[in-house]
This record gives structure tokens, C-alpha cells and sequence, in this order.
């Protein structure tokens, strides 16, 4: 059996080795050449699956190591009667943490002394804005919840949803939908000119959710105007080729990578391998903890006299710190358009192996319940 695959989805060789030869490409290049005589095709977002890469081949089944799948053309896959998977919340633990350091950082920007004084908008609310819906009310903070399809398919049923607008009056926006055209409550360009003048300069927005969400376009403009907001962007239009002056513009810019845990990454590979034994009738045998391998820092202690918002501030950024990457990609944008694009995916593809909160264990000693229950809360492992 064929398996061609992203080079870039992990532990190909651990998790498919014994079902068949594994074909390694570049995601963001192959095409239907590469994919003729396979029989199971692997890949991530950078990769659009439809007729026009398949139509001719022998590809049986598709899996995306990723929680998003529009860049999966699913209809056409299930009347050619290809089996499907997709990887839904896999990354979702390492993307709560990349907003929690994000707003750990604004907090004390703004002088912020107690960071769950925030209120924050989640505009989405399915595997990831519901993990963190669920992190920051165990941190305190207001959460308030906007997800149109949601409220309409759940009703009273499900929890208290509000508009767009008012999430847009929260002190931090945080954005996790699909992305979705031509049906109602789309997201395409769902922030655009007059959402995006809603907003002022105490507010901060993030986008870890799919870039043409926000119309860059009127983004810039409101970005040069007066009373702009601070904007956080993780995702962008037109990747890899994105646009250098927006990124100047924004405070902090990153790849693509909030979801790049390594135990994300490793989760999305277990999910699409377990869907591929099932799709065969084969056992499942393998789990993603065995191939994880020790953290290079595994353990964090703090004593009696730790202030508590220092601590868990402390231990978030040494999880993970956005400015590292936020330096790396401004550096990227320097050359020509597509020496840019290139470094783009490069960041991507190399980039350095990063650990979720729960590899990390938080020693207290003598520490108060409240501290304890932060910690627990933003997803540490304690040892008391």
C-alpha cells in the first residue's frame, strides 16, 4: 500500500511504518503526478484535496492532521466514495496557551495588575474556543461567547450565547471559527470595515483562527487611524505570501504556529491514525504518549513567598513566549516577495520543537489552595 504524506506531519514511520510504504512531499507542492498511485494520501492545511489533485488517482482514503478542513473539498470525497478524517481539537491545548501567554503579556503592557480583570470575547466557540472559554473561567475571567450556529442548533439547550457586537465590546477579542463562504453566518471577511471601527485602543484583538476571517485590507486602514486597537495575528491572508506591512502594523506576528505543540502535533498524527486502522480494519495498537519524548525542562518550583500572578506568569512564558516568534517572522519579511513566502513556510517547517503546560510539572511548596487552582486551571501538572 501507498501512503503518501506531508514531510511534515510527525511520526510518519511510527504511527504508518507497517501499513505500507510512506512517500514523503512538500504540502504546499504536490500534485496529481505525486498522488496517482497512492492509495492513502496525508496531509495539513497548506494542501487543497479535491478533484483537481485526485481526479485519476487510486486514493482510497484522506486523512488532515488538523482541526480545520476547508481546504478539504469533503462533498467531492464522499460522492467518489474516498474515506475521510480530520483531526478536530488536537491542537486545541496548545492554542489556548498561545492566547494565555498572549494575554499574559498584554496585561502587563496595559498595567493590567490582575490579568482575569479582562473581559474576553471568543467569537467561535467549538474545539478550541470552547477549551478556552473553559480555561479562562477557571482563571476568573468574564467570558462572554458568540457562535451563531451554535445558539441557532443548541438553542436554550445550549450555553448563553451573544452577538457579535458584544463581543466586540469585551477588552479582548479572540478569534477561533472556521472559515466558511456562501452560507449563512459565514466568516469570510467577518471583521471588516465597520466591526473593526468598533474597536479602540484599550482593546485587544487576536486571530488564531483562519486569516481571511479579518479583511486585511481594512485592518490596515484602521490600523493607521486614530484610537486603533492592539491586534494579535497568528494567521493571515494569502499564506505564505502575506503582506509585510500588516505585520508591521500588528504587536505581535506569528507564522501560523499557535497549534504547533509538539504534543498537538502528535495528537493530529494519533487521530488521523487511529481513522486510517479503522478504515482498514486493523487494531489499534499505538498511542501518541509513547513516542513522546522527555521535555527539556520538566519540572518548576516555587516556594511560600511566590506571588501568585508572578508565578503563573513565570511559568506560562517559559512554556511558551510569543515574541520569540513574533522576532523571528518580522526578521523573515525581509527580501523579496518570494524569498518572503519561502521563509514563511520555513518557520513552519522548521520550526523548533515547543511543549504544551501539561509536560511541565509545577512544584509548590507551601503554597496557598488559590495559587494551586491557577495553575491546575491553566493546565499544568502539580507535584504538592
Amino acid at each position: 500500500m501507498m501512503i503518501v504524506a506531508d514531510e511534515n506531519i510527525p511520526l510518519l514511520d511510527s504511527f504508518f511504518g507497517d501499513m505500507g510504504e510512506i512517500r514523503r512531499v512538500s504540502g504546499r507542492d504536490v500534485g496529481p503526478d505525486d498522488v496517482r498511485d497512492a492509495d492513502i494520501l496525508l496531509v495539513r492545511s497548506v494542501t487543497r484535496v479535491g478533484p483537481d489533485l485526485l481526479e485519476g488517482s487510486r486514493v482510497r482514503f484522506v486523512g488532515t492532521a488538523t482541526i480545520g478542513t476547508d481546504h478539504i473539498d469533503r462533498a467531492w470525497l464522499e460522492h467518489k466514495g474516498i474515506g475521510f478524517s480530520a483531526a478536530p481539537g488536537c491542537n486545541a491545548s496548545s492554542v489556548v496557551e498561545y492566547v494565555l501567554s498572549v494575554l499574559s503579556l498584554h496585561a502587563e503592557r496595559q498595567g493590567v495588575e490582575d490579568w482575569s480583570d479582562l473581559s474576553v470575547g471568543i467569537v467561535g466557540v467549538g474545539n478550541v474556543g470552547g477549551c478556552l472559554a473553559e480555561r479562562l473561567q477557571r482563571l476568573g475571567f468574564d467570558v462572554k461567547l458568540c457562535d451563531p450556529p451554535r445558539g441557532e442548533r443548541e438553542g436554550e439547550q445550549g450555553p448563553d450565547f451573544v452577538t457579535l457586537e458584544e463581543a466586540l465590546g469585551c477588552d479582548v477579542i479572540s478569534l477561533h471559527t472556521p472559515l466558511t463562504r456562501n452560507q449563512p453566518h459565514a466568516t469570510h471577511q467577518l471583521l471588516s470595515e465597520p466591526e473593526l471601527a468598533r474597536l479602540s485602543s484599550g482593546q485587544l484583538l487576536i486571530n488564531a483562527g483562519r486569516g481571511e476571517v479579518i479583511d486585511g485590507h481594512a485592518l490596515k486602514a484602521r490600523l493607521s487611524g486614530e484610537q486603533a486597537p492592539t491586534v494579535v495575528l497568528d494567521v493571515w491572508e494569502n499564506e505564505p505570501a502575506i503582506d509585510p506591512e500588516l505585520v508591521r502594523q500588528v504587536w505581535l506576528a506569528t507564522p501560523h504556529i499557535a497549534g504547533y505543540s509538539l504534543e498537538g502535533k502528535v495528537r493530529g498524527s494519533e487521530m488521523i491514525y487511529q481513522a486510517l486502522s479503522r478504515f482498514l480494519g486493523l487494531p489499534v495498537r499505538k498511542k501518541a504518549g509513547q513516542f513522546l519524548p522527555e521535555p527539556p525542562l520538566n519540572k518548576l518550583t516555587f516556594t511560600s513567598s511566590a506571588d501568585e500572578r508572578k508565578a503563573l506568569k513565570t511559568a506560562l512564558r517559559i512554556c511558551y513566549d510569543p515574541r520569540e516568534d513574533d522576532a523571528r517572522l518580522r526578521l523573515a519579511m525581509n527580501g523579496e516577495a518570494g524569498e518572503r513566502a519561502q521563509a514563511f513556510d520555513g518557520l513552519r517547517r522548521d520550526y523548533p520543537v515547543r511543549r504544551e503546560c501539561s509536560s511541565l510539572k509545577i512544584q509548590l511548596k507551601g503554597s496557598s489552595k488559590s495559587l494551586q487552582d491557577s495553575f491546575k486551571a491553566a493546565g499544568f501538572k502539580l507535584k504538592l
